[in-house]
């Protein structure tokens, strides 16, 4: 699929027929392994949830409305390592701190999704939910900082197209 098309094809699904196939969802996380990160340090970190008994402790982990709007899709838990991406010898190299790790982890959840829609499945990224139910269901140690929780898996329902702020409302030119 060209870029352009694959950027406009992608929408937040909130109705699953199935979940993503176990090598198209290997595939997807090793191709978001090329997003770009602070100096090169690869903090992002992938828990992909495929069997159904794990599955339905971590959906107690999400309101009602996401456990609802994720059913019959698997779920990846994207989590960074903190206080390393964005820091120096002595501490945050700047006021952004462990935000540097989080902008990291977005640039490689972007290329996730994107990735999963290139392969033919459709996602849903999840950032309500309960982080300390799915560090303890899924062993997640406490150095990592739990992000979001992403469906993956094929369309039950056709999302329409989302409008879009204008251009200039979001960006000034200089």
């Amino acid at each position: 699929m060209e870029f352009k098309e694959l950027i406009r094809a992608r929408r937040s699904v909130r109705g699953y027929e199935s979940a993503v196939d176990h090598g198209d969802l290997v595939a997807i996380l090793r191709e978001a392994q090329q997003a770009p990160s602070w100096k090169n340090q690869q903090t992002s970190r992938c828990y992909a949830v495929e069997s159904p008994e794990v599955l339905g402790k971590l959906r107690g982990a999400l309101p009602a409305f996401n456990q609802n709007s994720s059913a019959n899709a698997a779920l990846v838990v994207t989590t960074y390592v903190k206080d390393i991406v964005g820091f120096g010898t002595d501490g945050p190299v700047n006021e952004i701190g462990n935000g540097w790790g989080a902008y990291d982890l977005g640039l490689h959840d972007a290329y996730l999704i994107l990735a999963a829609k290139d392969h033919g499945y459709d996602t849903l990224i999840m950032g309500i939910r309960d982080a300390s139910l799915i560090r303890e269901t899924l062993g997640i140690p406490e150095n990592e900082e739990i992000m979001s929780v992403i469906a993956v898996g094929t369309r039950r329902t056709e999302p329409s197209e989302r409008p879009r702020k204008e251009l200039d409302e979001v960006a000034r030119f200089f």
